[in-house]
């Protein structure tokens, strides 16, 4: 079963609608025993930084989180909650992340105004490092992005596709169990869903 954590943010059941497509029986959910006992669990979303924290500590959800990523089950964050899994944002002073990887969450330069903020619409990845996300999926294939603020992951080994929208983005990392994608995959057409299909069926000794 793959858990899906609700922590009141938006986009989550997109997120349920692509993996019922994919064959699969996701549960959404901020019970922590669903949660620990789940396969796999992702925690998606779309909103602020800092209501978002303020929601996983409300909920109890962050010694939760860190429980199940200690137990080495498979973990992916998408979109906002790639950017819940590092240390801090730009875009909510003083809020303590997650923590779990290393990096922070930067604004997006607009250039005088030459760029639209958000980033919204199709960008080609590119892939600096091997990921298991992205196997059978090409160089330069489109995604789906939705985001003002971008990750600059300070360990550049885990970054594993990276874009460009006015600066150089980690669009998606991996490290052990945990994985995460600033982009939607499930807004993201065939290639999106490869990606989630290998999600899916990531066996707990490849994470």
């Amino acid at each position: 079963m793959i858990g899906i954590i609700d922590y009141d943010a938006g986009n989550i059941k997109s997120v349920e609608k692509a993996l019922l497509m994919l064959g699969e029986e996701p549960c959404i959910t901020r019970d922590p025993e669903i949660l620990l006992h789940a396969d796999k669990v992702i925690l998606p979303g779309v909103g602020a930084f800092g209501n978002a924290m303020e929601k996983i500590h409300e909920y109890g959800l962050y010694d939760v989180i860190h429980k199940i990523v200690e137990n080495k089950t498979p973990f992916l964050g998408i979109c906002l909650g790639l950017q819940l899994m590092f240390e801090k944002s730009e875009e909510s002073i003083g809020v303590e992340g997650l923590g779990l990887l290393k990096g922070e969450i930067l604004r997006i330069p607009d250039h005088a105004g030459t760029l639209k903020i958000p980033h919204i619409g199709w960008n080609s990845l590119q892939f600096p490092n091997e990921g298991r996300l992205f196997k059978g999926i090409a160089q330069d294939s489109y995604v789906y992005f939705v985001h003002s603020y971008y990750l600059k992951a300070e360990e550049e080994n885990i970054v594993t596709a990276t874009t460009e929208y006015g600066t150089h983005i980690h669009a998606s990392v991996e490290k052990d169990n945990i994985f995460a994608c600033q982009f939607h995959p499930e807004k993201s057409s065939t290639v999106g869903l490869k990606i989630l299909d290998n999600f899916i069926h990531l066996d707990r000794e490849e994470s």
